[in-house]
């Protein structure tokens, strides 16, 4: 799965001038998934592939809403 989630959530750690959302994270997507990341995916010290793994992880507990918009993107665990 791409970088897509881990760029949702590490905008907290870093600020918005040092990091660029990847492409594939729409407003939409954004705006469906970033609580429940944050919520299931962010702990202390968030990289890429921790926030990867814990999304195709706990995609089922992710919202409705959310796993819609991930399915949508073609971007589905």
């Amino acid at each position: 799965m791409p970088s897509v989630f881990a760029g949702l959530c590490l905008t907290s750690a870093v600020s918005a001038g040092e990091y660029q959302l990847p492409p594939e994270v729409t407003p939409a997507l954004r705006a469906a998934c970033e609580s429940d990341v944050r919520r299931l995916c962010i702990g202390t010290n968030p990289t890429v592939a921790k926030v990867k793994v814990c999304v195709t992880a706990k995609f089922l507990q992710l919202g409705k809403r959310c796993q819609v918009q991930i399915v949508l993107a073609g971007l589905k665990p």
